[in-house]
């Protein structure tokens, strides 16, 4: 699973996973992939730094990345502090309110909210930014669009590709004309952060739209010959994120998660502004419909939604309330039936490649006869 930009990194197969856990990474990178660290869990540099220091131990030389969330737009002088003043005192109640119809108890006191959103706010990034750039990392992904132009020229100017994710050919030209090296076409079906658009329609309308800079398809991939329809689409590479987690090598912290991500059927996700207050792709639960009834007090935008819901999300996956349990995925979930090795992810990923690929090849040649 070769193209261009995978022998341009100098990975075996054009297979870039998304990771908030870098065992998870480094396992990817090891089994011949790009293992892609996402950063916006890491509030402090000492802990990003540990972890990148732990990659580089474990990655046995091979190329990783990591994922910021970073606005185009700079803004100074904003701190969580004043952000967590906008937010109003009615969708205060309503979480007070939700948690206690289910009973949440409270964090132990002086125990810190384990899931902060403060990894969206840009100063948090830059620093992340400042970290990562003291490793040898190869590429440098944006989740929210093109980083801002400073940041493009510094990443550049460590020989460092970046990428940025599109949800439709309008998103995918602006990043072309940021300087972007890499676009990820990101369809309805992915976790977390989605547009409007189905991959099958959106990877080659960016293809088009931004040729010829290399395209990465998102978005309900999970299989060999999904991979292989991506690039008979003209991509030159997949982005998978949902998948990795319900690998062995994965760190949910939760037995009753990973349960519930493997019943899940492809079904079972819901785009819902609840978690971030931009739409993104997640478990379909008890919580989320909370937050999508019309009787409630709505979302609030990013980042505010994020700093509301922070220590409710660290209370219900500490005490695993079933009904409000969820996590950002895609619809690939319906996939993901059971517990593996990254590199048994990958062993299948590639036979059903080469199987998918064998079946086009007897197609053309059958149809040459």
């Amino acid at each position: 699973m070769q193209t261009e930009l995978s022998k341009q990194l100098g990975v075996e197969h054009a297979v870039f996973g998304f990771t908030p856990f870098p065992a998870v990474a480094a396992a990817i990178s090891r089994a011949g992939g790009f293992g892609v660290l996402g950063a916006v869990r890491y509030t402090a540099p000492d802990e990003l730094e540990r972890d990148l220091d732990w990659i580089e131990a474990h990655v046995d030389g091979r190329p990783y990345g990591l994922d910021v969330v970073m606005p185009a737009r700079r803004v100074e002088g904003v701190t969580e502090a004043d952000v967590e003043a906008m937010i109003p005192e009615g969708h205060r109640r309503f979480v007070r309110e939700t948690l206690a119809k289910y009973g949440v108890p409270e964090l132990a006191e002086g125990e810190a909210s384990g899931w902060r959103i403060t990894g969206w706010m840009e100063q948090v990034a830059r620093r992340q930014l400042d970290v990562a750039l003291g490793y040898p990392i190869r590429l440098l992904a944006n989740a929210l669009g093109s980083p801002p132009a400073d940041v493009v020229a510094r990443a550049h100017d460590r020989g460092v590709l970046v990428a940025a994710l599109a949800g439709s050919a309008r998103h995918a030209r602006k990043h072309r004309e940021a300087g972007i090296d890499v676009v990820v076409a990101q369809g309805y079906e992915a976790g977390g952060h989605t547009g409007e658009i189905a991959s099958m329609v959106l990877t080659p309308e960016v293809v088009d739209a931004v040729d010829p800079l290399p395209v990465l398809a998102a978005g309900g991939i999970g299989s060999g010959r999904q991979i292989a329809a991506a690039l008979a689409l003209g991509a030159q590479g997949v982005w998978l994120g949902s998948l990795w987690l319900t690998t062995t090598e994965a760190d949910l912290h939760s037995p009753a998660l990973t349960r519930k991500l493997l019943d899940a059927g492809s079904g079972d996700t819901v785009r819902s502004r609840a978690l971030t207050g931009k739409p993104a792709r997640q478990l379909r639960t008890e919580w989320t419909d909370a937050w999508d009834d019309p009787h409630g007090p709505g979302t609030l935008p990013m980042p505010l939604q994020g700093l509301l819901v922070a220590e409710a999300v660290s209370r219900i996956q500490k005490y695993e309330i079933d009904p409000l349990l969820g996590t950002p995925v895609g619809q690939i979930v319906g996939r993901m039936n059971d517990v593996r090795s990254v590199r048994a992810v990958f062993d299948d990923l590639t036979r059903g490649f080469e199987q998918a690929v064998d079946r086009v090849n007897r197609i053309a040649g059958r149809s040459g006869q």
